[in-house]
């Protein structure tokens, strides 16, 4: 494995994904100031069925593209053709079904809205295969620069539309600009030959592959919006807004770190594909890291939780707070488990990331369903974490025995430390009294003390030298 290449994508990786974090914080900031719930909670509903026409429009043709290593410009440009006709469609089914939102939702907002966000679905199709070309050249300084560019792009045209009065509308038409944005520089940065002929024979290359992820990802989807989906229809978009708002909290850490690690495993590690010891031990390096900062991030949240709202949002945002603290359990179980995916296909077993897809859905599902049935926000987001508990158990059982050929004892190996230091930050942050009622400064107080747990934590658990090596090999 190229360590040189290694560095260099984790690098712009984080670069984008610290920066476009804190360009979001900021947005979301003052967006959440300008806007109140109910708007927030449309947004949420539109952004529930976008999700789910932006994987119809990837396929999987993206990470196949970048695990095959066969295709040519003729095969490339063939599938790019057939995604201008995927796209198309499902940017004209995607503006027609405003009306039946509105019948479900029994609202009468969503026509115009899906009208605009049909074109995003269109030119968001016709960027995936040029991204990931750039992705499997490991151009990973083009792709982040870009993201970030995008996003404050984004957060420029949505405060100004919402200061003049736009209301939702700031965020829909954000949203398009910051997609045709991207599509322009895709298109011109990629050498697509736009002259080949539609055929099926690159598809096919490719389709094995791309078949096992979409399915992952057709799957996962309802695992992932359910929530929403329900949340929305039976409790009303207020409820939903608080529900997603301490949702999205709960997974800026995730792109803190694993988000960072995860673009880059697969282009990387794809040419390891037959070597399945050298991607284990990747692996288990990676959840080592993820879970000696997640878990002590989990407690961190969970005890800080009013704070964060109430500096991120606003006092509007209260409602968030417990369902916010419920979530925060299960930051370090979705830290780890948002990089299983890239390892899956590393390895080139997407069958069983299907497998793990399909049983995560069936916890998933019932979990969401029976925590709406309960009736409140802060049932749902338990149920979300007892689920998320189980299938990260079961995930790493698949990948451990199935893919790796070895045992789960490496993976408590691994989580061992980390999880003292997780009873270090909790024995901290359960004696810690407030000194102030001024939420920046009594969450400045205790990110100091979380510091100085993290610190004793590695002291303590003896990882200095470990960490170490770790980072900088």
């Amino acid at each position: 494995m190229s360590k040189s290449d290694f560095k260099t994508g984790i690098i712009f990786s984080a670069i984008g994904k610290y920066s476009n974090m804190i360009i979001n914080i900021l947005i979301n900031a003052v967006l959440a100031r300008l806007l109140t719930p109910e708007e927030y909670g449309i947004v949420t509903i539109v952004q529930v069925f976008l999700v789910f026409f932006d994987m119809l429009a990837d396929m999987g043709f993206g990470p196949a593209i970048i695990q095959n290593q066969t295709l040519d410009d003729e095969d490339t440009g063939s599938i790019f053709k057939f995604s201008v006709i995927v796209s198309f469609i499902l940017g004209l089914v995607f503006a027609l079904l405003g009306q039946p939102a509105n019948n479900f939702y029994d609202q009468t907002v969503y026509v115009p809205i899906f009208i605009i966000m049909g074109f995003e679905i269109f030119f968001y199709g016709l960027m995936i295969i040029p991204r990931a070309l750039l992705l499997k050249r490991k151009d990973f300084k083009s792709v982040n620069v870009l993201e970030v560019v995008s996003n404050i792009l984004f957060g420029i045209v949505a405060i100004a539309l919402a200061l003049l009065g736009f209301s939702y509308y700031s965020i829909i038409i954000g949203r398009l600009i910051k997609v045709l944005t991207m599509f322009a520089f895709y298109f011109s940065r990629t050498k697509i030959n736009y002259r080949a002929k539609l055929r099926k024979e690159p598809i096919l290359k490719i389709w094995a592959f791309a078949r096992n992820q979409f399915m992952f990802n057709f799957i996962n989807y309802f695992s992932r919006n359910l929530d929403n989906i329900l949340i929305g229809r039976f409790m009303g978009s207020s409820p939903l807004a608080f529900y997603n708002r301490s949702y999205q909290l709960s997974v800026y850490p995730n792109t803190i770190l694993s988000g960072v690690l995860t673009p880059v495993i697969q282009p990387i590690m794809s040419d390891y594909q037959d070597q399945k010891h050298v991607i284990k031990d990747v692996y288990l390096k990676v959840i080592r890291l993820l879970g000696d900062i997640g878990i002590a991030v989990s407690v961190f949240c969970f005890f800080a939780a009013r704070d964060i709202i109430l500096l991120l949002s606003g006092s509007q945002w209260e409602a968030s707070i417990p369902v916010f603290q419920i979530l925060a359990i299960s930051i370090w179980v979705q830290m780890i488990a948002s990089s299983t995916g890239a390892f899956y296909q590393s390895a080139n077993r997407t069958d069983l990331l299907l497998f793990s897809g399909i049983q995560s859905t069936i916890f998933n599902v019932i979990a969401i369903c029976y925590g709406v049935y309960l009736g409140t926000i802060e049932s749902v987001a338990m149920m979300v974490v007892i689920s998320f508990t189980i299938n990260f158990v079961i995930n790493n059982y698949l990948l451990m025995y199935k893919v790796f050929e070895s045992t789960y004892k490496e993976v408590l190996v691994a989580l061992s430390k980390p999880l003292v230091m997780g009873l270090i930050q909790f024995l901290l942050f359960f004696w810690l009294p407030d000194i102030t009622s001024i939420i920046f400064f009594n969450l400045v107080y205790k990110g100091i003390i979380f510091v100085i747990g993290l610190l004793v934590g590695v002291l303590v658990t003896k990882q200095f030298k470990e960490l170490k090596d770790l980072v900088v090999n």
